[in-house]
């Protein structure tokens, strides 16, 4: 049975979704605040977490960045938010969320996205044993390197001469998808499909502006990722 942690301090919206998922199979856990919330993903490690943004102490924004850079944890997180503006989408996708779901929102369309959630994480290929005699292999393969970047995957770096460069979740995933497919060209519906998951349709800004904070970050010397006018990016 798959476990879902709820943090929501809204105590009527967290008893109806924690019906709504018991009718649909799974087991769940409540938070009500962001601290809460953070101690539970990390001692509980559920399959998914549906965080609320406006909590009280800490906020939905806060606890999702903290669990995806300090963390690390690949827990998908679907974010519960009263804001329906474009930037606090982004904003919650930035901070390494799988999805969001606008409140009000109508309880089918909530569970469909933690079923559509789940899926995904289930279908996603675990990391694979590494074999004896293979270490220099397998190093190599967690090694990325495009000019004067380089990519370390298993430590989740990435440096531009030597310079460490800051990166959030999804902005990492962004520039580790275009780089192992260097050279070809990525339309924005693909990496939205790749990196957050799922098609978010409509919604191709999200792309730019996660491109435009990674050419900010790289450095102006480094635009080694190329807009592909209507269609998309490449890195060269």
């Amino acid at each position: 049975m798959q476990r879902v942690l709820i943090v929501e301090d809204e105590t009527n919206i967290s008893e109806l979704i924690v019906y709504n998922l018991k009718e649909n199979g799974y087991e769940t856990m409540i938070a009500s605040d962001g601290e809460s919330g953070l101690a539970y993903a990390l001692s509980e490690k559920p399959d998914l977490i549906l965080l609320d943004v406006m909590l009280p102490g800490k906020n939905g924004f806060d606890v999702c960045r903290e669990l995806r850079e300090v963390h690390h944890l690949k827990t998908p997180i679907i974010m519960l938010t009263a804001k329906s503006e474009e930037i606090d989408k982004i904003l919650g996708l930035e901070f390494g969320a799988d999805d969001y779901v606008t409140k009000p929102f109508s309880v089918r369309e909530l569970m469909a996205r933690v079923k559509a959630v789940l899926r995904r994480s289930e279908s996603m290929p675990a990391n694979e044993e590494q074999e004896p005699g293979n270490k220099d292999e397998k190093k190599s393969d967690q090694l990325i390197h495009v000019g004067d970047l380089t990519m370390d995957i298993e430590k989740h770096e990435v440096r531009v001469n030597d310079r460490l460069v800051e990166l959030t979740f999804k902005e990492f995933e962004l520039l580790k998808t275009l780089a192992v497919n260097r050279g070809k060209v990525m339309s924005r519906d693909y990496l939205l499909d790749k990196v957050w998951g799922y098609d978010y349709i409509g919604e191709t800004r999200t792309v730019d502006v996660h491109v435009r904070y990674l050419r900010l970050k790289l450095g102006e010397e480094e635009q080694i990722i190329q807009t592909i006018r209507g269609v998309g990016y490449k890195i060269l």
